[in-house]
């Protein structure tokens, strides 16, 4: 069972330290999303990635429709994985919806993790006014699942753009639109349901676990204001604000991405 959950979600281990760090990538990305970042990190951590069943070299065969048609699935994989290894007092970092699956395995299982490192996280993308903007309204999350049903190339090209926000980095924008590509599209429009879906502001006041927020500017997909609401609604946590643009800084903006999370793992 231990080799096949490990061989499920495609994990690999590297690094010298002792202590695990857990990187989790993005919606349509694998593992290898964080090639710049997490290898920062190899001199003192020992770092863990994998992927997401339906993504990169996880096993398609795993792939449960009814389990993943919400976060908790994703969640408990990440369970899985920290049981096999023995994770205790892990430090998470995980991006985009990874920061709200991260979020609730430390729910679940409170001595998982000892820091969640969240990068451009939200807990609901739909506009909920007046007390509640996510930065999108329900007809436009329809308009993209169907997108993504009857042109597939083309939602991926847009979709990249959108997230890139940044016409100074058109390699991230084709790099994201290969990772979209990559991914079979049923088990991407399922999980793109499950993301853009969900709401999980309620389970924001269930975690114990330390967390930092950073918050690129420009970001479309998650804005300052969700950002902030992030931060006032989960105790014991940091927001940084980003020099970084668009929704991946740690494509764009690596340097920047590793040494805020370095000062905060030093710090706090």
């Amino acid at each position: 069972m231990d080799q096949y959950i490990l061989s499920r979600n495609n994990v690999k281990i590297n690094g010298k330290g002792r202590q695990p760090m857990v990187f989790a990538p993005g919606f349509g990305c694998d593992q290898t999303v964080w090639k710049t970042v997490a290898k920062a990190f190899e001199e003192d951590y020992q770092v863990v990635l994998f992927d997401y069943v339906g993504s990169g070299n996880s096993d398609l065969s795993a792939y449960d429709s009814g389990k993943y048609s919400e976060l908790t699935g994703y969640a408990q994989d990440i369970i899985d994985i920290g049981s096999v290894l023995e994770l205790n007092n892990a430090i998470f970092v995980g991006h985009s919806v990874s920061s709200i699956i991260g979020m609730l395995a430390s729910i679940k299982r409170p001595e998982l993790f000892s820091k969640l490192i969240m990068i451009g996280p939200s807990p609901c993308y739909l506009n909920h006014p007046p007390k509640y903007i996510g930065g999108f309204e329900k007809e436009q999350l329809i308009g993209l699942l169907d997108m993504m049903e009857k042109n597939y190339i083309g939602w991926a090209t847009m979709f990249a753009q959108t997230v890139t926000n940044n016409t100074n980095f058109p390699e991230i924008t084709d790099d994201l639109k290969d990772r979209f590509c990559s991914t079979d599209p049923i088990i991407a429009r399922q999980f793109a349901e499950a993301t853009f879906f969900s709401d999980n502001r309620d389970d924001l006041k269930k975690v114990q676990t330390p967390s930092l927020i950073l918050q690129c500017s420009d970001d479309i997909i998650a804005s300052e204001e969700v950002g902030q609401y992030m931060h006032q609604h989960l105790s014991n946590s940091t927001l940084k604000y980003m020099g970084a643009t668009g929704h991946c800084p740690h494509l764009s903006h690596p340097e920047e991405t590793i040494n805020l999370i370095k000062d905060y793992l030093v710090n706090n």
